[in-house]
């Protein structure tokens, strides 16, 4: 189970966006794509075949898992995760500080 998953709301700690919001958008195995955070230029060639027009787009790039945390709405910082199996036998991830489920 990961810790950060898609349509969570993370807060950048490291780099040049530190400080930055944002809604996990991807995550692949270390990496996760956060919405308007780590933007590149990237020179693209046109496709006309793709319906690409080319030119110099704006995108995304991926960030390390380790340089975001994971917002808490009710304390207004991000905050690390833990792990606490349920008497169901659920498995939920819990904010460390306070242990509020995020995903009851």
């Amino acid at each position: 189970m990961n810790r950060i998953r898609k349509g969570d709301q993370v807060i950048v700690i490291a780099g040049a966006d530190k400080g930055k919001k944002g809604e996990v958008v991807r995550v692949a195995g270390d990496k996760v794509v956060v919405q308007n955070i780590n933007i590149i230029k990237r020179h693209t060639k046109p496709n006309p075949q793709a319906n690409i027009a080319g030119g110099i787009v704006e995108r995304e790039a991926p960030l390390h898992i380790s340089n975001v945390m994971l917002f808490n709405q009710a304390s207004g910082k991000g905050e690390r995760i833990g792990f606490k199996v349920l008497e169901d036998g659920r498995k939920v991830r819990v904010f460390r500080s306070s242990g509020e489920a995020i995903d009851a």
